[in-house]
């Protein structure tokens, strides 16, 4: 049997313990109820692992902690004494009534927050909030996310300005330097703006270029480069401007051999579509009267600029009845509106081939040599003609009467006597008395040529030579008959004057 005293200290100390778990101690005054944690903010870089202090301080209440993400209790909690957590989350002294520190692994751009620590009592209708520490901020030192580079969907021609937007987010902190280039120049950002991810404490970024676009841009690419102290190095987007580029075709059809071409001759019609970009084409060659007659079309090629090349031939022969025919080649480019080429074959007639037989041959080019060379002798004759003559005065002959043509010669033989029925006579004279009569001829023969030079009747000044009197006449064989006088009818006349110095 246990002694009364030792019996009587038990019950004491028992008694001591139940005052002062609920807060009666004789003489020892309330003590208020705090959460005490750090206010941060706490720096963490994303992957690592995050740990939140937490400690109660005064009179013990009963209820649970928890830990709440944000001012909205309503929300549910990452961390409750009496409630399944997340796994990501891990008290660190579980068995402790004071200290509720916890750690989140793997953090992540968002777990970025202020997070609070909170005491509930416990009440017939619930819990309520008791105290709450004054929360914590976390900031979580976030790597940018790829760039993203978006353009337009659709397709525009080169000289259209086009608008590119790059995008990068959940990175911390704010600074970033967003970089533009096309190809190796860098090209100046028009608008670049931050701003807060949602209730995270992370960033994201949008930066816009404007770019002119040209046909050479075909080869040429858009690089979007980030910078920031997360990153080693950088983090760079590139973009193709062939994506939202447009080059249309260039139609044109033609024929080989060119026209016109040759009656019954092979001929091949051809359509090129050249210098296009997508290659996205469909191309038909067909007669205009025809038209279930159609090209063949070859696949498409690549140029050394990017663009693409493709063509249709349809092979024929050269009837009469194909003679102005037109051949028509629609190209249809990227869904567009179909662009059209033509041509006409014209075909040589026989009668152009064979030529006329009067005709003389080559071009015309050839006959204004001919001409020419026709003109030039026709100049050389007559100057020989004129240096006969002044050969002749300059050796002092002055006959009154020369013979220009001597009678031809019979056929017979060379030797034979000129037949003197066809004598060409000239009758030159140049005194200055009036006019007188031809002297008579007296053995003039049956048919004869005859030409008159006479002076006329000398004016006051004798510089002046005023006259010649020119008479051809072709006498008819018949008869002998006197040499006909000057100015008769039928006669030719010419007067010249010309005045002395």
């Amino acid at each position: 049997m246990e002694a009364p005293g030792v019996a009587c200290g038990r019950l004491l100390a028992f008694l001591l313990l139940l005052l002062l778990l609920l807060g009666r101690w004789p003489g020892a005054a309330a003590q208020k109820l705090e959460v005490l944690q750090s206010q941060g903010p706490e720096s963490v870089p994303a992957g690592q692992t995050l740990t939140l202090p937490c400690t109660l301080r005064g009179d013990a209440v009963p209820g649970g902690v928890r830990w709440h993400k944000g001012s909205d209790r309503q929300q549910p909690p990452i961390y409750s004494q009496k409630e399944p957590f997340p796994p990501r989350v891990i008290r660190v002294i579980p068995e402790s009534n004071t200290d509720f520190t916890i750690q989140i692994t793997d953090i992540r751009p968002e777990d970025a927050g202020t997070y609070f620590c909170v005491k509930y009592r416990l009440r017939v209708t619930g819990e309520s909030e008791e105290a709450s520490g004054a929360g914590t901020e976390v900031l979580v030192i976030a790597t940018p996310s790829q760039p993203v580079i978006t353009a337009p969907s659709g397709r525009v021609a080169p000289g259209s300005t086009v608008a590119f937007n790059c995008s990068t987010g959940g990175f911390y902190p704010r600074d970033i330097t967003v970089t533009w280039f096309k190809g190796s120049s860098e090209m100046k950002a028009s608008d670049t703006v931050v701003l807060p991810r949602g209730e995270n404490i992370t960033y994201q970024v949008w930066s816009t270029v404007k770019v002119q676009l040209s046909r050479e841009d075909l080869m040429t690419q858009l690089l979007c480069r980030i910078t920031h102290k997360t990153v080693v190095g950088t983090l760079e987007q590139s973009f193709r401007l062939a994506d939202v580029l447009r080059v249309p075709p260039k139609v044109q059809v033609e024929t080989s051999p060119p026209s016109p071409v040759k009656l019954n001759t092979n001929v091949t019609i051809t359509c090129h579509a050249q210098g296009f970009y997508p290659d996205e084409t469909s191309l038909n060659l067909f007669d205009v009267n025809n038209k279930t007659e159609m090209g063949k079309t070859c696949p498409s090629t690549q140029n050394q600029d990017g663009t693409f090349s493709i063509k249709s031939s349809l092979e024929l022969m050269a009837t009469e009845e194909r003679n102005m025919s037109a051949f028509t080649c629609l190209v249809e480019h990227n869904s567009q509106p179909p662009l059209n080429g033509t041509v006409t074959l014209v075909i040589k007639v026989q009668a152009e081939e064979s030529g006329s037989p009067n005709t003389l041959p080559g071009s015309s080019t050839n006959i204004y040599i001919i001409v020419a060379v026709v003109c030039a002798l026709l100049v050389l004759l007559v100057v020989a003609v004129i240096y006969f003559i002044q050969v002749q005065h300059k050796k002092g002959k002055d006959p009154t009467s020369v013979r220009l043509h001597e009678s031809e010669k019979a056929s017979g033989g060379m030797n034979q006597d000129p037949d003197p029925n066809n004598v060409t006579y000239a009758d030159l004279n140049f005194d200055k008395s009036p006019p007188k009569s031809p002297p008579q001829v007296a053995d003039l023969s049956q048919q004869s040529e005859y030409a008159s030079i006479q002076t006329g009747k000398p004016a006051a000044n004798d510089d002046n030579v005023t006259y010649a009197d020119l008479d051809m006449v072709h006498l008819s064989k018949g008869p002998k008959r006197p040499a006909p006088r000057p100015e008769q009818a039928g006669s030719e006349y010419a007067s010249v004057e010309v005045q002395s110095k």
